[in-house]
């Protein structure tokens, strides 16, 4: 059977039936044209072409779980008009040191207690200080030793920076681009895209491994969707992690009025194609259904699980968001049959 330009072949869900099928490649020169049909394929030819291309390399009943932990709150000189921990605005955050080993670690095995097989530590900094650097490589290599998955975002990293985190066993680095090239400037002024790219080139030469995303519901056009989606999608190397993330109104930011132009709500169903999208354009990274899911409905979530994320933040707070209760998940992943992915 084919569908737009999909071969589609029956089988039972984790293994290629078929290594020649086009479901399984992986290719960077996907175009901009070529990802808008995608966006405006009628709905349930996507999410057959995504669910299709979702069973093609991963088993749709897993879904991998990870704590996020802010282990440097606010204070942060950017200015992402998005962001709670921004210095430049007064949103109730306030700034703090850096935690101590200890307390992350206790943290680290509260998370693997409650079935987290990854620990994200962030850092709200524009760059990490080599001082700081030294202690956030101690934290990775306590958790490590947990048997845990390790993630770090740490804002922009130097070449040398990046290879200190790998000798200290840092499994992916997070740095997202955020949106298009073109909606950046209206979202950022303080680094450019460039910087976010060169930070992603400086990690991926260390050999760790990249979780690069976006945010939605911005404000962006359709055609901004498109274009996150490109630049993700023609990386020289996908990431192996991208979460795509739905704006979370926080009081005292640019983007807090809901009746704001710039901060719109995002029609559900549009979101959902966004999901759909990276997982056909990036058939073998993880996509992660990130930040806003405390104000999604059960139904939008398990559409987006349907249309192919398989990655969630997994506690009740995101560094300094509401994320949904641990129980409200465990319930709600019983009721869909999925289970948690193992390391």
């Amino acid at each position: 059977m084919t569908v737009g330009t999909l071969e589609i072949t029956a089988f039972p869900h984790a293994k290629l039936a078929d290594s020649h099928t086009k479901l399984a490649e992986t290719r960077h020169d996907w175009t901009r044209a070529e990802i808008r049909d995608l966006f405006a394929l009628p709905f349930p030819d996507l999410m057959f072409q995504a669910q299709a291309v979702h069973r093609a390399s991963f088993d749709p009943t897993e879904v991998q779980v990870s704590t996020l932990l802010s282990i440097k709150t606010g204070g942060c000189p950017e200015d992402c008009a998005y962001c709670p921990q921004s210095a430049k605005y007064d949103t109730g955050v306030k700034a703090e040191k850096l935690m101590s080993l200890d307390k992350v670690l206790a943290e680290a095995q509260a998370a693997k207690d409650a079935g987290a097989s990854r620990f994200c530590m962030g850092a709200a900094w524009r760059e990490p200080k080599d001082r700081d650097l030294d202690k956030v490589c101690a934290m990775i290599e306590g958790v490590r030793a947990m048997g845990l998955e390790t993630c770090v975002t740490l804002g922009m990293l130097t070449g040398q920076q990046a290879q200190r985190l790998k000798q200290s066993g840092l499994d992916y680095y997070n740095h997202n681009l955020d949106t298009s090239p073109e909606f950046y400037g209206d979202i950022i002024s303080t680094r450019t895209y460039q910087d976010r790219l060169d930070t992603l080139e400086n990690v991926r030469d260390a050999g760790i491994h990249v979780c690069c995303g976006g945010i939605v519901g911005m404000g962006e056009g359709e055609e901004d969707r498109v274009g996150m989606i490109h630049a993700l999608a023609t990386l020289p190397v996908h990431p192996e992690s991208v979460p795509i993330n739905l704006l979370v109104q926080v009081e005292g930011t640019p983007l807090a009025s809901a009746a704001s132009e710039k901060s719109a709500a995002l029609d559900p169903i549009e979101f959902v194609r966004t999901i759909a999208v990276a997982r056909i354009t990036m058939p073998r990274s993880m996509v992660r259904l990130s930040a806003g899911r405390e104000d999604m409905t059960d139904e939008m979530q398990t559409l987006c699980f349907l249309a192919g994320a398989n990655s969630i933040f997994y506690g009740p707070k995101l560094l300094t968001t509401p994320n949904p209760a641990a129980d409200r998940d465990r319930q709600l992943m019983d009721r869909l049959g999925l289970r948690a992915m193992q390391v």
